[in-house]
Protein backbone atom coordinates (compact mmCIF):
# COMPACT_ATOMS: atom_id res chain seq x y z
CA UNK A 1 0.00 0.00 0.00
CA UNK A 2 2.47 2.46 0.98
CA UNK A 3 4.34 1.55 -2.46
CA UNK A 4 1.27 2.22 -4.68
CA UNK A 5 0.83 5.40 -2.48
CA UNK A 6 4.22 6.72 -3.41
CA UNK A 7 4.02 5.78 -6.82
CA UNK A 8 0.91 7.97 -7.03
CA UNK A 9 2.72 10.87 -5.29
CA UNK A 10 5.51 10.46 -7.87
CA UNK A 11 3.00 10.82 -10.72
CA UNK A 12 1.21 13.92 -9.81
CA UNK A 13 4.61 15.53 -8.72
CA UNK A 14 6.04 14.78 -12.14
CA UNK A 15 2.96 16.20 -13.88
CA UNK A 16 2.85 19.28 -12.01
CA UNK A 17 2.76 22.70 -13.88
CA UNK A 18 3.43 24.79 -10.75
CA UNK A 19 7.48 25.74 -10.06
CA UNK A 20 7.99 27.15 -6.41
CA UNK A 21 10.73 29.66 -6.05
CA UNK A 22 12.09 29.57 -2.74
CA UNK A 23 14.07 33.04 -0.97
CA UNK A 24 17.36 31.69 0.46
CA UNK A 25 17.93 34.33 2.55
CA UNK A 26 21.69 34.70 3.64
CA UNK A 27 23.22 33.41 0.24
CA UNK A 28 22.25 36.06 -2.24
CA UNK A 29 20.09 33.01 -3.94
CA UNK A 30 16.81 31.48 -4.73
CA UNK A 31 15.99 27.90 -4.97
CA UNK A 32 14.04 26.52 -7.18
CA UNK A 33 11.56 23.25 -6.56
CA UNK A 34 10.71 21.87 -9.49
CA UNK A 35 8.86 17.84 -9.33
CA UNK A 36 8.87 17.99 -5.57
CA UNK A 37 12.77 18.67 -5.78
CA UNK A 38 15.37 21.52 -5.48
CA UNK A 39 16.35 21.52 -9.42
CA UNK A 40 18.37 24.76 -9.13
CA UNK A 41 19.67 27.98 -7.29
CA UNK A 42 19.56 31.09 -9.30
CA UNK A 43 22.93 32.57 -7.96
CA UNK A 44 24.07 36.58 -7.77
CA UNK A 45 20.74 38.14 -6.91
CA UNK A 46 22.19 41.01 -4.66
CA UNK A 47 20.73 41.35 -0.63
CA UNK A 48 17.51 38.65 -0.66
CA UNK A 49 17.30 39.67 2.93
CA UNK A 50 13.73 41.00 2.10
CA UNK A 51 13.86 39.46 -1.22
CA UNK A 52 9.97 39.78 -3.13
CA UNK A 53 9.30 37.48 -6.56
CA UNK A 54 6.10 38.34 -8.48
CA UNK A 55 5.45 36.72 -11.87
CA UNK A 56 3.32 38.38 -15.03
CA UNK A 57 3.05 36.89 -18.43
CA UNK A 58 5.87 34.54 -18.82
CA UNK A 59 7.99 37.30 -17.01
CA UNK A 60 9.76 36.72 -13.61
CA UNK A 61 10.91 39.83 -11.57
CA UNK A 62 12.52 39.25 -8.20
CA UNK A 63 13.60 42.96 -6.07
CA UNK A 64 17.00 42.74 -3.21
CA UNK A 65 16.73 44.48 -0.28
CA UNK A 66 19.41 46.74 -1.64
CA UNK A 67 17.51 48.36 -5.21
CA UNK A 68 17.75 45.91 -7.12
CA UNK A 69 15.04 45.16 -9.66
CA UNK A 70 15.72 42.03 -11.91
CA UNK A 71 13.68 40.38 -14.41
CA UNK A 72 14.34 36.70 -15.62
CA UNK A 73 12.94 33.90 -17.31
CA UNK A 74 10.73 31.76 -15.24
CA UNK A 75 11.76 28.35 -17.15
CA UNK A 76 15.05 29.28 -18.37
CA UNK A 77 16.02 30.79 -15.16
CA UNK A 78 18.21 33.65 -17.14
CA UNK A 79 18.58 37.13 -15.78
CA UNK A 80 17.16 39.34 -18.92
CA UNK A 81 18.15 42.48 -17.20
CA UNK A 82 18.66 44.00 -13.86
CA UNK A 83 18.38 47.75 -12.89
CA UNK A 84 19.19 49.62 -9.50
CA UNK A 85 16.51 51.61 -8.10
CA UNK A 86 18.06 53.04 -5.19
CA UNK A 87 20.42 51.97 -2.01
CA UNK A 88 17.16 50.15 -0.16
CA UNK A 89 13.65 49.12 -1.64
CA UNK A 90 10.93 46.64 -0.59
CA UNK A 91 7.86 46.70 -2.48
CA UNK A 92 7.00 46.60 -6.85
CA UNK A 93 4.04 46.19 -8.59
CA UNK A 94 4.21 44.92 -12.64
CA UNK A 95 2.14 46.64 -15.31
CA UNK A 96 0.93 45.66 -18.13
CA UNK A 97 3.30 47.98 -19.81
CA UNK A 98 5.61 48.87 -16.58
CA UNK A 99 6.73 48.28 -13.76
CA UNK A 100 7.13 50.43 -10.50
CA UNK A 101 9.36 50.21 -7.63
CA UNK A 102 8.55 51.58 -4.00
CA UNK A 103 12.10 53.32 -2.84
CA UNK A 104 13.41 53.88 0.77
CA UNK A 105 16.04 55.77 0.52
CA UNK A 106 16.06 58.13 -2.43
CA UNK A 107 12.18 58.73 -1.50
CA UNK A 108 11.38 58.47 -4.50
CA UNK A 109 9.04 55.90 -6.78
CA UNK A 110 10.68 54.49 -10.29
CA UNK A 111 8.36 53.87 -13.30
CA UNK A 112 10.65 51.68 -15.62
CA UNK A 113 9.60 49.68 -18.66
CA UNK A 114 9.00 45.40 -18.26
CA UNK A 115 12.41 45.21 -19.26
CA UNK A 116 13.51 47.69 -16.95
CA UNK A 117 14.32 50.76 -18.67
CA UNK A 118 14.21 54.07 -16.59
CA UNK A 119 10.70 56.05 -17.38
CA UNK A 120 10.06 58.59 -14.83
CA UNK A 121 11.30 59.27 -11.19
CA UNK A 122 8.80 60.70 -8.63
CA UNK A 123 10.50 62.36 -5.90
CA UNK A 124 8.10 62.34 -2.73
CA UNK A 125 10.63 63.03 0.07
CA UNK A 126 9.69 59.73 2.05
CA UNK A 127 9.73 56.18 2.65
CA UNK A 128 7.43 54.63 0.16
CA UNK A 129 6.10 51.33 0.80
CA UNK A 130 2.74 49.37 0.12
CA UNK A 131 2.56 50.33 -3.72
CA UNK A 132 -0.19 48.92 -5.66
CA UNK A 133 -2.19 48.97 -9.23
CA UNK A 134 -5.93 49.47 -9.90
CA UNK A 135 -7.18 50.01 -13.54
CA UNK A 136 -5.05 53.16 -14.47
CA UNK A 137 -4.09 54.26 -11.16
CA UNK A 138 -0.80 53.71 -8.87
CA UNK A 139 -1.29 54.05 -5.16
CA UNK A 140 1.39 53.96 -2.53
CA UNK A 141 1.94 54.82 1.33
CA UNK A 142 4.42 57.59 2.27
CA UNK A 143 6.13 56.67 5.44
CA UNK A 144 7.42 59.86 6.90
CA UNK A 145 4.90 61.82 5.23
CA UNK A 146 1.25 60.27 6.71
CA UNK A 147 -0.14 60.74 3.13
CA UNK A 148 -1.43 57.38 0.76
CA UNK A 149 -1.15 59.08 -2.45
CA UNK A 150 -2.69 58.05 -5.85
CA UNK A 151 -1.31 58.49 -9.10
CA UNK A 152 -2.94 58.57 -12.36
CA UNK A 153 -1.36 57.39 -15.58
CA UNK A 154 -2.50 60.14 -18.31
CA UNK A 155 -1.23 58.00 -21.01
CA UNK A 156 -2.83 54.92 -20.21
CA UNK A 157 -3.35 52.60 -23.04
CA UNK A 158 -0.73 54.19 -24.63
CA UNK A 159 2.94 52.32 -25.41
CA UNK A 160 4.80 54.50 -22.22
CA UNK A 161 2.99 55.70 -18.75
CA UNK A 162 3.09 58.77 -17.62
CA UNK A 163 1.81 58.97 -13.99
CA UNK A 164 0.17 62.18 -11.85
CA UNK A 165 -1.02 63.38 -8.42
CA UNK A 166 -4.72 62.41 -8.64
CA UNK A 167 -5.20 62.41 -5.24
CA UNK A 168 -3.73 62.65 -1.63
CA UNK A 169 -4.88 61.85 1.86
CA UNK A 170 -3.77 62.26 4.91
CA UNK A 171 -3.54 59.01 7.42
CA UNK A 172 -2.56 57.76 10.48
CA UNK A 173 0.91 58.13 12.03
CA UNK A 174 3.98 55.83 10.13
CA UNK A 175 2.27 53.68 7.64
CA UNK A 176 4.17 50.91 6.68
CA UNK A 177 2.39 48.21 4.39
CA UNK A 178 -0.92 47.94 2.48
CA UNK A 179 -2.97 45.68 0.26
CA UNK A 180 -5.54 45.75 -2.01
CA UNK A 181 -8.85 43.93 -2.83
CA UNK A 182 -10.96 45.29 -5.80
CA UNK A 183 -11.32 48.60 -5.60
CA UNK A 184 -10.39 48.77 -1.91
CA UNK A 185 -7.00 49.91 -0.43
CA UNK A 186 -6.41 49.06 2.37
CA UNK A 187 -3.22 50.42 5.02
CA UNK A 188 -2.06 49.82 7.97
CA UNK A 189 0.08 52.08 10.41
CA UNK A 190 2.91 51.36 13.33
CA UNK A 191 1.85 54.52 15.84
CA UNK A 192 -2.01 54.30 14.90
CA UNK A 193 -3.96 51.71 16.39
CA UNK A 194 -6.41 50.87 13.38
CA UNK A 195 -6.10 51.05 9.61
CA UNK A 196 -6.90 53.31 7.05
CA UNK A 197 -9.59 52.00 3.74
CA UNK A 198 -9.39 54.62 0.30
CA UNK A 199 -12.33 53.09 -1.81
CA UNK A 200 -10.39 53.90 -5.46
CA UNK A 201 -13.38 54.46 -7.11
CA UNK A 202 -14.90 57.50 -5.09
CA UNK A 203 -11.82 58.44 -3.80
CA UNK A 204 -12.53 58.70 -0.58
CA UNK A 205 -10.63 57.94 2.71
CA UNK A 206 -11.78 56.57 6.48
CA UNK A 207 -9.94 54.90 9.52
CA UNK A 208 -11.08 51.52 11.11
CA UNK A 209 -10.39 51.32 14.99
CA UNK A 210 -8.78 48.32 15.73
CA UNK A 211 -10.57 46.87 18.47
CA UNK A 212 -7.92 44.10 20.13
CA UNK A 213 -6.62 45.61 23.61
CA UNK A 214 -2.97 43.89 23.79
CA UNK A 215 0.34 45.74 24.58
CA UNK A 216 2.91 42.81 24.26
CA UNK A 217 6.19 43.94 21.99
CA UNK A 218 6.41 43.50 18.45
CA UNK A 219 8.86 41.12 17.31
CA UNK A 220 8.06 40.77 13.59
CA UNK A 221 5.85 43.53 11.79
CA UNK A 222 2.98 41.61 9.84
CA UNK A 223 2.70 42.55 6.11
CA UNK A 224 -0.71 43.62 4.54
CA UNK A 225 -0.15 41.42 2.01
CA UNK A 226 -0.79 38.32 4.14
CA UNK A 227 -4.22 39.41 5.53
CA UNK A 228 -6.96 37.35 4.53
CA UNK A 229 -10.09 38.55 2.77
CA UNK A 230 -12.73 35.51 1.98
CA UNK A 231 -16.35 35.84 0.18
CA UNK A 232 -17.72 37.47 3.46
CA UNK A 233 -14.82 37.68 6.24
CA UNK A 234 -11.42 39.71 6.92
CA UNK A 235 -8.78 38.21 8.94
CA UNK A 236 -6.36 40.37 10.32
CA UNK A 237 -3.19 39.63 12.42
CA UNK A 238 -3.08 41.48 15.62
CA UNK A 239 -0.02 43.41 16.34
CA UNK A 240 1.23 42.86 19.78
CA UNK A 241 -1.96 40.41 20.82
CA UNK A 242 -2.69 36.59 20.67
CA UNK A 243 -5.47 37.18 18.20
CA UNK A 244 -6.70 36.91 15.14
CA UNK A 245 -8.95 39.80 14.12
CA UNK A 246 -11.96 38.82 12.20
CA UNK A 247 -14.37 41.29 10.30
CA UNK A 248 -17.04 41.13 7.71
CA UNK A 249 -15.38 42.25 4.60
CA UNK A 250 -16.98 45.82 4.87
CA UNK A 251 -15.00 45.56 7.94
CA UNK A 252 -17.87 45.03 10.52
CA UNK A 253 -16.46 43.48 13.76
CA UNK A 254 -17.09 39.84 14.40
CA UNK A 255 -14.55 38.21 16.88
CA UNK A 256 -11.47 38.05 18.26
CA UNK A 257 -9.65 34.49 17.65
CA UNK A 258 -7.93 33.70 20.17
CA UNK A 259 -4.57 31.79 18.80
CA UNK A 260 -0.66 30.12 19.52
CA UNK A 261 1.14 33.32 19.74
CA UNK A 262 1.93 36.75 18.22
CA UNK A 263 0.33 36.48 14.35
CA UNK A 264 2.44 37.67 11.23
CA UNK A 265 0.41 36.42 8.68
CA UNK A 266 -2.64 34.92 7.80
CA UNK A 267 -2.42 33.05 4.84
CA UNK A 268 -5.96 32.10 2.84
CA UNK A 269 -6.26 28.68 0.68
CA UNK A 270 -7.12 28.65 -2.58
CA UNK A 271 -11.03 27.47 -1.34
CA UNK A 272 -11.16 29.82 1.33
CA UNK A 273 -11.82 27.30 3.63
CA UNK A 274 -8.60 27.50 6.10
CA UNK A 275 -6.18 30.10 6.72
CA UNK A 276 -2.67 29.22 7.61
CA UNK A 277 -1.21 31.29 10.46
CA UNK A 278 2.23 32.11 10.97
CA UNK A 279 4.06 33.39 14.45
CA UNK A 280 7.08 35.39 15.95
CA UNK A 281 8.70 35.23 19.19
CA UNK A 282 8.85 32.20 20.80
CA UNK A 283 5.72 30.62 18.46
CA UNK A 284 8.27 31.29 15.79
CA UNK A 285 8.73 27.55 14.76
CA UNK A 286 4.40 26.95 14.90
CA UNK A 287 1.49 27.84 12.47
CA UNK A 288 -2.12 26.90 13.34
CA UNK A 289 -4.88 26.38 10.65
CA UNK A 290 -8.28 27.79 11.33
CA UNK A 291 -11.51 27.12 9.83
CA UNK A 292 -12.43 29.83 8.44
CA UNK A 293 -16.33 29.07 9.00
CA UNK A 294 -16.69 27.90 12.35
CA UNK A 295 -14.01 30.34 13.24
CA UNK A 296 -11.67 27.81 15.38
CA UNK A 297 -8.03 26.25 15.49
CA UNK A 298 -8.13 22.94 13.70
CA UNK A 299 -4.36 21.81 13.73
CA UNK A 300 -1.49 23.31 15.31
CA UNK A 301 2.28 21.86 14.06
CA UNK A 302 5.76 22.92 15.36
CA UNK A 303 8.29 22.75 13.37
CA UNK A 304 12.88 22.32 14.38
CA UNK A 305 13.37 26.11 13.30
CA UNK A 306 11.76 29.65 12.56
CA UNK A 307 8.98 29.60 10.31
CA UNK A 308 9.13 32.87 8.01
CA UNK A 309 7.10 32.01 5.73
CA UNK A 310 4.04 29.63 3.44
CA UNK A 311 2.19 29.11 0.52
CA UNK A 312 -0.99 26.77 -0.30
CA UNK A 313 -0.34 25.63 -3.72
CA UNK A 314 -3.24 25.69 -5.93
CA UNK A 315 -2.45 22.67 -8.16
CA UNK A 316 -2.67 19.99 -5.14
CA UNK A 317 -4.20 20.38 -1.77
CA UNK A 318 -0.54 21.21 -0.20
CA UNK A 319 1.01 23.82 2.02
CA UNK A 320 4.34 24.54 1.84
CA UNK A 321 6.17 25.81 4.86
CA UNK A 322 9.65 27.37 5.15
CA UNK A 323 11.63 26.22 8.16
CA UNK A 324 14.49 28.51 8.33
CA UNK A 325 17.07 27.38 10.65
CA UNK A 326 16.82 23.61 9.45
CA UNK A 327 17.39 24.08 5.68
CA UNK A 328 14.26 23.02 4.36
CA UNK A 329 11.07 23.43 2.91
CA UNK A 330 8.05 21.31 4.64
CA UNK A 331 5.22 20.30 2.61
CA UNK A 332 1.77 19.38 4.47
CA UNK A 333 -0.86 17.62 3.12
CA UNK A 334 -4.16 19.58 3.86
CA UNK A 335 -6.44 17.04 3.24
CA UNK A 336 -5.40 15.22 6.28
CA UNK A 337 -3.24 17.41 7.71
CA UNK A 338 -0.08 15.35 8.20
CA UNK A 339 3.59 16.15 7.01
CA UNK A 340 3.81 14.66 3.83
CA UNK A 341 7.69 15.40 2.74
CA UNK A 342 10.52 17.43 3.65
CA UNK A 343 12.45 19.57 0.51
CA UNK A 344 16.22 19.88 1.38
CA UNK A 345 19.38 21.48 -0.46
CA UNK A 346 17.99 24.95 0.27
CA UNK A 347 19.79 27.19 2.46
CA UNK A 348 17.70 29.23 5.19
CA UNK A 349 15.03 30.01 3.44
CA UNK A 350 12.22 32.34 3.35
CA UNK A 351 9.67 33.83 1.22
CA UNK A 352 8.06 31.19 -1.08
CA UNK A 353 6.50 32.48 -4.42
CA UNK A 354 4.89 30.23 -7.13
CA UNK A 355 5.21 30.37 -10.92
CA UNK A 356 2.43 28.90 -12.81
CA UNK A 357 3.87 27.16 -16.37
CA UNK A 358 2.49 28.97 -19.51
CA UNK A 359 0.88 26.78 -21.90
Amino acid sequence: MRLIISILILLTIIQAKEKFFVVERESQSVAVIEDGLTKKHMKNMHNMNHGVMKFKDKDGYIISRDGYIIKFDPITLKKEAEYKTSKSAIGFVIGKNFVAVANYDDKSVDILSRNLKPIQKIKTGSKNVGIKIYKDKLIFAQMDSDKVTILKDKNFGKKEPHFIIEKEFKVGKMPFDAMIKNNTYIVGFFLTKGFGVVDLDKLTYKQIKITSNGNKPVLKVPHFGFWSISNDKTFIPAVGDNKVLVYTKDFKFIKNLKVQGLPVFTSLSPDKKYIAVTFSGKDFPYIQIVDTKDLKVIKTFKFDGKVLHLRWATEYPDLYVSVNDTNKVVVIDTKNWTIEREIYQIEHPSGIFIYKKQL
